[in-house]
């Protein structure tokens, strides 16, 4: 029974969930460019491409290193925790050791992997950060007010392979069960992130990236060039 349910999520169930996630989050970046505006968006980063280039990646790269901008630097612990889960979020389920054994043995290539201790120490990296992301949502007024069930929702979606892997890696419990829960959690994962808030895996780019043409072209960068906006 244990055996045909892990056939199953590994192979149909995995691929409907892989091809819902990259379906959708191409799907996602469309929509968001094609929702820019004509006038006001548009005609300015085809006219200053070069200036609007420049923006955006300063843009993006600001904000993805710790400490590098204003706003990461005025809230330096939520900064740590923050970089920590994300961090966490994208390296162990890329660079597992495990995961790369299952590339090479599914489609024939592997990626770089790191060590089983670095995987434990970003996985428990993720998990404690959840528990102070929580802890941050109830605590502060500002931020408590404006959180909902659907955010502590998410929150769990993402943690939950985390947390079921760490289990069956280490063995505690009832291992098959604890694969089985994995994998499919990383499904949900995969199936959720075009659908939720999740889907700054790939907006936040999109948006720092207009905002930094903005910036570059509209709101200063060429002002002093008789930029009209």
């Amino acid at each position: 029974m244990e055996m045909d349910i892990y056939k199953l999520v590994t192979g149909p169930v995995a691929w409907v969930a892989f091809g819902i996630f990259f379906i959708g989050v191409i799907a996602r970046a469309v929509l968001y460019v094609k929702g820019l505006d004509w006038q006001l968006d548009r005609v300015a980063y085809t006219a200053h491409r070069k200036q609007g280039i420049r923006g955006a990646v300063r843009s993006i790269v600001s904000w993805l290193i710790p400490f590098g901008t204003h706003s990461w630097r005025f809230y330096p612990f939520f900064t740590i925790i923050f970089f920590t889960f994300h961090i966490g979020l994208l390296v162990v389920p890329i660079f597992l050791q495990g995961h790369s054994i299952l590339l090479n043995e599914r489609f024939g290539f592997s990626l770089p992997t790191i060590s089983d201790f670095s995987a434990d120490m970003l996985t428990i990296g993720v998990m404690v950060a959840a528990v102070l992301l929580v802890l941050r949502r109830l605590a502060l007024p500002e931020v408590r007010i404006i959180t909902t069930w659907y955010d502590y929702l998410v929150l769990a979606i993402a943690v939950a392979p985390f947390l079921t892997g760490f289990l069956a890696a280490h063995r505690i419990g009832n291992y098959n069960f604890w694969l089985i829960s994995h994998i499919i959690s990383s499904e949900i994962l995969l199936v959720a992130i075009p659908f939720t808030k999740l889907s700054h895996f790939v907006l936040f780019f999109m948006t720092r990236m207009q905002i930094g043409m903005d910036y570059g072209i509209k709101r200063g960068g060429m002002k002093s060039k008789g930029m009209a906006w």
